[in-house]
């Protein structure tokens, strides 16, 4: 539900307002009033509104003083200046500030509808991309220590994407799509390359093929000679081969 907050000077403005919006059904929460921009920019920390109906003359603090202000503290919040005065320099002003939406009163109820149910939409989208950056944030702690379990139990015939998920509480696809955002390569491809490149290590010192394969977590001696060939391009003999002359 988005919360709204309606300023003006005019008490009856502020109730037709609010009785207009609420008649609109749209799910929305008017958390909170003020009659001038001084006594909003002091009490809207404590109201937090993702919308807010903004008279452009107002005394003490006008319109876009408020807003200039407003926008400073909180950069995502949807402000919709009010102005019974038609002047392209207001609405000018009111745009190159970051004001959303420009209304000229009397303002009519289609009106208000259209121009809330858009900035509803930018709202739900908004919170939705701070969601997931907030979870990317935390996937990118889950990632490190994914890598730190992979170099631990390497050795583990049993690990891949889906025990790797399961271990961590992750459905294994988005798992997969979050660990490659991330590092720019597959779980599954990153856990083989740190196989492949500790069997690279062995075949240096010229361990036998069937006891590195169970050394790097793939036991079947088949299976890991095409894993190393693919990786490397090279069979695991001629690594073993070149360690003997060196």
């Amino acid at each position: 539900m988005c919360k709204v907050m309606i300023i003006d000077d005019e008490s009856a403005i502020r109730k037709l307002l609010k009785i207009t919006l609420e008649k609109e059904d749209l799910g929305l929460d008017i958390v909170g009033e003020a009659a001038s921009g001084i006594e909003a920019i002091n009490t809207i920390d404590n109201y937090k509104p993702d919308i807010a109906f903004v008279d452009i003359r107002m005394p003490f603090m006008d319109g876009i003083e408020f807003s200039k202000l407003a926008i400073k503290r909180y950069p995502r919040l949807k402000i919709i200046i009010l102005t019974a005065f038609n002047d392209f320099e207001y609405a000018r002003d009111c745009i190159g500030i970051g004001v959303c939406e420009y209304l000229l009163k009397p303002i009519a109820r289609e009106e208000i509808r259209e121009t809330l149910t858009k900035l509803m939409k930018e709202i739900k989208m908004e919170k939705k991309e701070e969601e997931w950056e907030e979870e990317i944030e935390g996937s990118s702690n889950s990632i490190a220590k994914i890598k730190e379990y992979i170099v631990i139990n390497y050795q583990n015939p049993e690990i891949n994407l889906s025990s790797i998920a399961q271990q961590y509480g992750f459905n294994p696809s988005y798992l997969s799509r979050m660990f490659k955002n991330k590092t720019g390569i597959g779980l599954n491809d990153f856990l083989t390359q740190y196989r492949m490149e500790k069997a690279i290590s062995y075949a240096k010192k010229g361990k036998l093929m069937y006891l590195t394969a169970k050394e790097v977590g793939i036991p079947d001696p088949n299976y890991f000679s095409k894993c190393f060939k693919k990786y490397t391009g090279k069979i695991y003999s001629d690594y073993s081969r070149s360690s003997l002359f060196e």
